[in-house]
């Protein structure tokens, strides 16, 4: 699914709709090797903490998912997302909380929880903080 479909089905869609859809293309453009479309969902000043990292700004998220970017996939594995909590905080603020699995090639899958705040902005839901686990 395109950027601009994704978009298309965000305007006329309950958030939890078009969040899903968003997430679903982010997770396809990880799975494609699309650097630019599995970040397509961040905000321009999404700030981003795993571990004991916090990064601020979509270009620095980006340099720091592209080394696993290659040869039309992710050398992590396929990534999904499992939803598992929905908090509508604001008329253009929700809490999402999910699973994320990531399942390579041979081994064994990883598996840990994000929460990520999405604020409605002019061009859709972005998630402006990604906590990630």
């Amino acid at each position: 699914m395109s950027i601009a479909l994704v978009l298309a089905v965000a305007a006329a869609a309950t958030p939890q709709a078009a969040i899903s859809a968003a997430m679903a293309d982010s997770a396809a453009g990880w799975n494609a090797g699309d650097l630019a479309r599995f970040t397509a969902i961040y905000a321009p000043d999404a700030v981003y903490v795993a571990g004991d990292k916090v990064v601020q700004g979509k270009p620095a998220i980006a340099e720091r998912y592209a080394k696993s970017f290659t040869d039309g996939g992710n050398s992590r594995g396929k990534l999904a997302f499992q939803p598992l909590a929905w908090r509508p905080l604001s008329a253009v603020h929700v809490l999402y909380i999910a699973r994320w699995t990531l399942t390579p090639a041979s081994g064994a899958s990883q598996t840990g929880l994000t929460t990520l705040l999405f604020e409605r902005r002019k061009d859709g839901w972005r998630i402006i903080s990604d906590h990630s686990s």
